[in-house]
């Protein structure tokens, strides 16, 4: 094969999903060179599970298993919190922010082995290739990339559970469960199968962070969350590390029925897919963290934050998370983050995140000036020639054209 020329070892994104489980394979086979297998733990859990014996088994000469979901949550997850991210108003970005702080890793690997290549299983259809590569293209700027999706014969889910059990390769899949997952600490994500046919409901079976309102308790769950210039820093006054805060929020919340997600996405490639998500600590950080920005942002800040949030959710969503733009972005956010510090309480019951309480320490919320009772600060007086300026041009409008 003309794409084997000068490829002697190959680092490979490994998840051990089915994907990456017959990859190793097929580049041993098809490159004929070393193939090392690469997993970094953003928090899949039980996924890693003899991982690294699995991978060597099927063809990898070595296999690392790399722990980066402080990182991940320091890194990725909390600046998208601060932003108040959602890609189309509801996908919190569980895969997308996992992918560049995973291929940051990988190209770490690159550069430790020597390698001539690197791998991803992504297909050619969706959102991840883009994501991989442009990370890798930024990181590790010559290096080839291999993806082989865009290369080989196999064609569908079926076909690659076919070429597994022809090589005896244990994969996660079967044809009774065949849509994709992709899990980390952010949330859990469902595609493909029988969620493609859009007349169908998902199966409740399917979730694994999540009861459904049906099977949440009667009695609603309190929970306070501590914010220290816009970074969640304590639940109910315990002060955790990143990655047991989230672990925790997700289990309160989960058991709550919060954080499931089903839409019809646009892919980055232009074509639209059905995506199940469930993201439980998402919903409540995000929900806690716009509470506590109400009342400590100005209010024209506040509006321009909002906007911006969309671009910054499809820079992420896109792939451009070493893009200059995405710096530039995070610049004005963590500058309006210095006031975001406080508490706000909420009350979780059958889905729902309603607040209680909120506290914020540097809050522009004046109870003097706000209240419908006797005030000395408000002058109602001045409200009419403020209404008047500002409808001034309305009213020249409405009289020049009328008299015309």
């Amino acid at each position: 094969m003309e794409q084997t020329s000068g490829v002697k070892k190959v680092v490979v994104a490994y998840s051990g999903g089915l994907d990456t489980s017959i990859i190793l394979s097929w580049i041993k086979e098809n490159y004929n060179c070393e193939v090392i297998a690469a997993c970094v733990d953003v928090g899949q859990g039980k996924e890693l599970s003899g991982l690294e014996e699995k991978a060597k088994q099927t063809g990898a000469s070595k296999a690392y298993i790399i722990d980066a979901k402080k990182e991940f949550v320091t890194d990725y997850i909390y600046p998208a919190v601060k932003a108040g991210a959602l890609y189309e108003n509801k996908y919190y970005l569980g895969t997308a922010l996992a992918r560049p702080v995973i291929a940051e890793k990988i190209a770490e690997i690159v550069k430790k082995e020597k390698a001539d290549a690197v791998c991803h299983g992504a297909t050619g259809k969706g959102n991840d290739q883009v994501r991989f590569e442009l990370a890798f293209k930024a990181l590790i700027p010559k290096i080839k990339i291999i993806a082989p999706w865009r290369q080989w014969n196999i064609r569908s889910r079926q076909d690659a559970i076919n070429y597994a059990k022809k090589r005896g390769i244990p994969i996660p899949v079967t044809k009774a469960k065949p849509y994709s997952s992709d899990a980390n600490l952010w949330h859990i994500s469902y595609e493909g199968g029988v969620m493609e046919d859009m007349t169908k409901e998902y199966d409740e079976s399917m979730f694994k962070m999540s009861v459904s309102a049906q099977k949440a308790p009667n009695k609603p769950s309190y929970l306070t969350i501590d914010f220290e210039k816009g970074v969640p820093m304590a639940l109910n006054g315990k002060k955790l590390d990143p990655v047991s805060l989230i672990s925790t929020l997700n289990e309160t919340a989960g058991k709550n029925a919060i954080g499931r997600t089903d839409m019809v996405e646009n892919r980055l490639v232009g074509m639209k897919s059905r995506g199940v998500y469930e993201a439980p600590a998402a919903a409540v950080l995000y929900a806690a963290h716009q509470e506590l920005e109400e009342l400590a942002l100005d209010r024209d800040t506040l509006h321009f934050k909002q906007e911006l949030a969309h671009k910054w959710a499809e820079i992420a969503y896109y792939g451009l998370w070493f893009s200059p733009l995405r710096q530039a972005l995070d610049a004005f956010i963590e500058s309006t983050q210095k006031y975001v510090t406080g508490s706000i309480k909420l009350k979780l019951y059958k889905g729902n995140i309603i607040p209680v309480s909120r506290y914020a320490k540097y809050s522009l919320y004046w109870e003097e000036l706000a209240t419908f009772e006797e005030d000395a600060v408000y002058n109602q007086k001045d409200a009419e020639g403020f209404i008047n300026l500002w409808g001034l041009p309305s009213k020249v409008i409405a009289i020049k054209r009328n008299k015309k």
